[in-house]
């Protein structure tokens, strides 16, 4: 496997779960079994119920075509994966195979506390889309491998428009001007009641605004890479959705922050558009029981070459650098990512998969929605480019900051161009930390 270099640094891990000395024991392989010996595997993954039940299926079917080997599983729920995993880490429990997000990629990789796949034999990479492969390279290594791909959109609830009798309109030359002039009718016809739009206001959004204006949110060597005008623009328009009506008051927009899906206003027919993963149409669909359209990012003059989309990784595979198996733990990535066995149970539910032989396999049994959105994937192809630089140590907790400059907006304590100025320096302080 051939990893383009990028530059080196050395690390400290900047997210508060992760601010622990990873590398008191060391960080190198241990070693692997040899042939037929009988190994365990510890895999960790995070899930509910549906994504455990799945998990344990595929570890059947590995564990019967891989005899010797046991696999040893690790569920667990966001809310606290994190901070059980960076404990594990510093006590040199690591699990073998870890489902892994982007946002830690580099805090991981960076201290050395994961396996470079780019190594391991086991792994066959050939097959594998060449930007989703890149997505989980850090600093030279392969510490990830993608279980599949995503886009960040809006999802049009079509009951809502319906109800609002505005039509849904043609994503591929949408502006975001027509966005809030959609957004504030359908408001309009609510009374009070339903909303046109949610806030966008999380890494994704940002990053997609940044891009539209040839800028991103990081570069590649792990600073930051905007300007704070155009973030201050961002802030700028999502304080102009509140003030035409388009999207909720600033009390409600936080009340509905906390709630869970079916209690959403999304989740109950009270918001006629809102942004969410390509990953979750099926999830929304049966939790609103509306037919639910995926629409490409509006752009800046309409044109959706120019809107900065990009296909973003739903997870990765990765491997501790610590494990006494490294060899098996690869074979066993290998499999969830390259055997047709295994796309047959993963299906698209950790995204759509980046070897297109197993997307063809499981193409005539998807579920109608899981249909739409390989299709809608494929549609945008043309205008993605590539993908954002992959956020570097230090940036782990960043969504938070980009969210709570966004209520200091909406409830007039700032101004956007203050608040930019705020969220750009509190960034730079979180990422020149990391590196001390």
């Amino acid at each position: 496997m051939t990893i383009p270099t990028v530059s080196r640094r050395r690390f400290q891990l900047g997210a508060a779960a992760l601010a622990i000395t990873l590398l008191a024991t060391g960080c190198g392989a241990a070693g692997s079994s040899g042939g037929s010996d009988q190994v365990t595997l510890r895999f960790a993954w995070w899930g509910n119920e549906y994504l455990n039940a799945q998990t344990e299926k595929v570890i059947d079917a590995f564990e019967a075509s891989h005899p010797n080997i046991k696999i040893e599983s690790e569920p667990g729920e966001w809310g606290g994966y994190w901070d059980k995993l960076a404990t594990k880490t510093a006590a040199n429990d690591a699990p073998d195979v870890i489902q892994m997000d982007q946002k830690y990629i580099a805090e991981y990789g960076g201290r050395g506390a994961l396996l470079d796949l780019s190594k391991q034999e086991e792994i066959d990479t050939s097959k594998l889309d060449k930007e989703a492969l890149a997505s989980g390279q850090y600093d030279g290594a392969q510490y990830g491998l993608s279980t599949g791909q995503n886009a960040y959109v809006i999802m049009a609830n079509t009951k809502v428009f319906e109800a609002a009798n505005v039509p849904v309109p043609d994503d591929t030359k949408w502006t975001w001007d027509e966005f809030l002039d959609i957004a504030s009718k359908i408001s309009a016809s609510g009374d009070g009641k339903t909303y046109g739009a949610a806030y966008g206001s999380n890494e994704a959004d940002l990053i997609i605004w940044l891009r539209q204006h040839g800028q991103n949110l990081y570069s590649q060597d792990g600073k930051l890479d905007f300007d704070t005008a155009t973030a201050a623009s961002f802030f700028e328009r999502l304080k102009e959705q509140r003030d035409s009506k388009a999207s909720p008051p600033a009390t409600v927009a936080t009340e509905d922050s906390g709630a869970g899906l079916e209690e959403s206003l999304f989740g109950t027919n009270r918001v006629g558009m809102a942004w969410w993963w390509t990953n979750q149409l099926g999830s929304l669909e049966s939790t609103t029981g509306s037919p639910i359209k995926m629409l490409r990012a509006p752009s800046q003059d309409g044109a959706s070459a120019k809107n900065g989309m990009y296909y973003k990784p739903t997870m990765f595979w990765s491997a501790s650098s610590r494990s006494k198996h490294p060899k098996e733990a690869a074979a066993f990535i290998d499999y969830l990512t390259n055997n047709p066995e295994a796309g047959a149970i993963l299906m698209t539910d950790r995204g759509v998969p980046t070897n297109t032989e197993i997307v063809e396999g499981i193409t005539p049994t998807l579920k109608p929605a899981d249909t739409t959105v390989v299709s809608f994937l494929k549609d945008i192809a043309p205008d993605i480019k590539d993908a954002p630089p992959v956020p570097p140590v230090g940036a782990g907790s960043v969504q938070n900051v980009i969210k709570r400059y966004t209520d200091e907006v909406l409830y007039d304590r700032l101004t956007p161009q203050a608040a930019a100025d705020a969220f750009k320096k509190e960034v730079e302080g979180m990422l020149a930390s990391a590196k001390k």
